[in-house]
């Protein structure tokens, strides 16, 4: 890993409240989870509701809060506009609050939410694009930034164009752009970002060194391709090139994990905390969701494409945000109230910055509550999912809890 340069380093104020909010909008989003059934469609309003408050009001601020931190470390070059952060926050927060109110209450605040969000996410994409041309750094994690955030920029314009559809002042095909968008973000952006950053944090806090890296080059590869070629055929109504854009992504992502296991095989640090569990607990959902997706296609069963969706958001994605939010957080937190202290005075070790028993409640309570939701899915038994809703709801409130001690450690 890199060093960090304080230069490079935005202030904790601009990027706390990404994590805190997010972290507030995954508790809003595990307890809504309550209030829904496992026969549903994801053509329905109130799942769309659901689907954007997880991915734009967690997903998304968690990953913008990250990379505002950790994109001038990767590229060694400061921000090009650091301060538009503090534009793009209350832009985004508007935006899912007005989004999520439109799908579930107002159909007409759906434009002015979509607007909103496509604003902060153009704002956000542009400014990285700056800062890119400010490196001649070319690295892989480079340029899953890059593409990323083209596809980003895709799945929001997407996206407004639903919102428009949805309130009546756009013709077009909903069912296919609906595809199209979802793709661009969840594939294109969201995966991307996370293979890119795998490459550096992952060895980082496993302590690995020394591994082949053609794995995950040939995966960025394929998942971009993959996810190019599903968009372009969800835009233009050809479900055949869509089949042979899923299946170029699977062999991506296969390829990924391939990586990963030559990491995890070079791993010097032997301690299961939160972030190894997590880790652990998050391949091995991905694994079981692209089994699930395989036998959906095979079959057309729908609880299989529930089922595959559920532990790919709540197992995979959901698992390495919370798991890396314990070792990203503290070390914020660390370098900015306790780095000038360092031989002058005694300071924390990073992981006496949480607590680990709450970590470790907010674990068991989530992975419990990803199994069992995911059962009630496959089987389509409500009181299961709600077990599993239930589990989740209390892991995300210890989620809650500990990231407000971490935020407020020091200060």
């Amino acid at each position: 890993m890199k060093a960090i340069s304080s230069d490079f380093a935005p202030p904790l104020k601009l990027i706390s409240p990404f994590f805190s909010t997010g972290v507030v909008f995954y508790l809003l989003a595990m307890g809504a989870l309550l209030f829904f059934t496992p026969d549903f469609a994801y053509a329905q309003t109130d799942v769309a509701g659901w689907v954007h408050l997880f991915l734009l009001g967690f997903v998304m601020m968690i990953i913008f809060g990250a990379m505002a931190q950790l994109i001038p470390v990767v590229l060694e070059a400061g921000h090009a506009v650091v301060d538009v952060y503090y534009v793009i926050f209350p832009l985004l927060l508007t935006g899912v609050i007005g989004m999520v109110a439109g799908f579930w209450m107002m159909p007409a605040l759906l434009p002015y939410g979509g607007l909103l969000v496509l604003v902060a996410m153009i704002i956000f994409s542009v400014e990285n694009i700056a800062t890119l041309k400010k490196t001649t750094i070319r690295t892989l994690t480079v340029e899953t930034v890059a593409w990323s955030n083209g596809f980003l920029l895709l799945g929001i314009l997407t996206g407004f164009a639903i919102a428009l559809g949805l309130s009546g002042d756009l013709s077009i095909n909903v069912g296919l752009m609906l595809k199209a968008h979802v793709y661009a973000v969840v594939g294109g952006y969201v995966v991307l970002t996370i293979i890119g950053l795998s490459l550096i944090l992952i060895p980082m806090f496993s302590l690995a060194h020394g591994f082949e890296e053609k794995a995950i080059h040939i995966a960025f590869k394929l998942v971009v391709a993959g996810v190019g070629v599903v968009f372009f055929g969800a835009l233009f109504g050809l479900e055949w090139l869509m089949y042979l854009g899923y299946a170029v992504n699977t062999i991506g992502i296969l390829f990924y994990l391939w990586q990963i296991w030559l990491i995890a095989k070079l791993t010097v640090r032997k301690e299961l905390d939160i972030w190894a569990k997590s880790m652990i607990f998050a391949f091995g959902s991905l694994i079981l969701s692209i089994v699930l997706g395989i036998l959906f296609f095979l079959s057309g069963k729908t609880n299989l494409l529930h089922a595959s969706v559920w532990f790919l958001l709540m197992g995979f994605i959901a698992s390495m945000i919370t798991g890396h939010l314990y070792k990203i957080v503290p070390f914020l937190v660390w370098f900015e109230r306790f780095a000038p202290l360092v031989g002058k005075k005694k300071v924390p070790m990073l992981h006496e910055m949480y607590s680990k028993e709450g970590a470790s409640m907010m674990f068991w309570f989530t992975a419990a509550g990803v199994m069992l939701g995911g059962l009630g899915l496959l089987t389509v038994n409500d009181t299961l999912f709600k077990a599993g809703a239930s589990f989740l709801f209390m892991g995300a409130v210890f989620l809650f809890v500990t990231m407000r001690k971490m935020l407020a450690y020091g200060k």
